[in-house]
C-alpha cells in the first residue's frame, strides 16, 4: 500500500531489504560503519564484504551523518550507511530523524529516484519501534518539500508488526 505525499510516493512494505526494487537502500550503521548483524549483516552477506571496507574506509562520522559506499553484487546504485549510533550502540529519536535526513541527502545529491529505509535503532540500538515510524514518517514526509530527484521512499520492515505501525502513522500524517 502507498500513499502520496507532497512531492514523492511513500510506501511501506514488509520483506528482506535487500530485495526492496529501488535504486538505492538505507544501512542503519553505527558511526564507525562495521556491519555486523541485523540490516548491516544482511546487507552484506548479500552484498559482499566490499561495502563494508568501502564504507569504513569513509568512516568514522558524528552518529546522525551518512556516508555511501557501491552496493557490491546487490542490484542497486549504492548503499547509503546512516549512522544511527555510536560506538555504545545507542541512539535516541533525535539521532533517527538527523540520520533519516542525512540519507535523503545523500540521495538527492546522487539524483537518486527511490529509496528502502529499515526502521532505524530498533534491533541493536533497542529504540522502540513505534517512536522510530513517528521519526522516521515525519522526517521523510517534512523533506518531500525540498525534494527534486526523489519519487519513491519504501520503508521496508522486518516483520508485520514493524509494517502496520509505520503504515498506521503514515495514515495519520497524511490525513492532517
Amino acid at each position: 500500500m502507498y500513499i502520496e505525499s507532497m512531492s514523492y510516493e511513500i510506501e511501506i512494505i514488509e520483506g528482506d531489504i535487500t530485495k526492496s526494487e529501488v535504486e538505492a537502500i538505507v544501512n542503519a550503521a553505527n558511526n564507525k560503519f562495521w556491519m555486523g548483524s541485523g540490516v548491516a549483516g544482511a546487507i552484506k552477506a548479500a552484498g559482499g564484504e566490499f561495502i563494508e571496507k568501502e564504507a569504513v574506509a569513509k568512516g568514522p562520522v558524528m552518529p546522525g551523518e551518512a556516508v555511501f559506499s557501491t552496493a557490491g553484487s546487490l542490484p542497486y546504485k549504492v548503499v547509503i550507511h546512516a549512522a544511527v549510533m555510536g560506538q555504545n550502540l545507542k541512539t535516541d529519536a533525535r539521532l533517527i530523524s538527523k540520520s533519516t535526513v542525512a540519507a535523503l541527502n545523500i540521495a538527492e545529491e546522487l539524483k537518486i529516484k527511490s529509496i528502502a529505509f529499515p526502521a532505524f535503532g530498533t534491533g541493536v540500538g533497542g529504540f522502540p519501534m513505534q517512536a522510530c515510524a513517528f521519526n522516521m514518517i515525519n522526517a521523510v514526509h517534512e523533506y518531500s518539500r525540498h525534494a527534486k530527484y526523489i519519487e519513491k521512499v519504501v520503508f521496508c520492515l522486518y516483520d508485520s508488526f514493524g509494517r502496520a505501525l509505520f503504515q498506521n502513522y503514515l495514515d495519520k500524517i497524511e490525513k492532517r
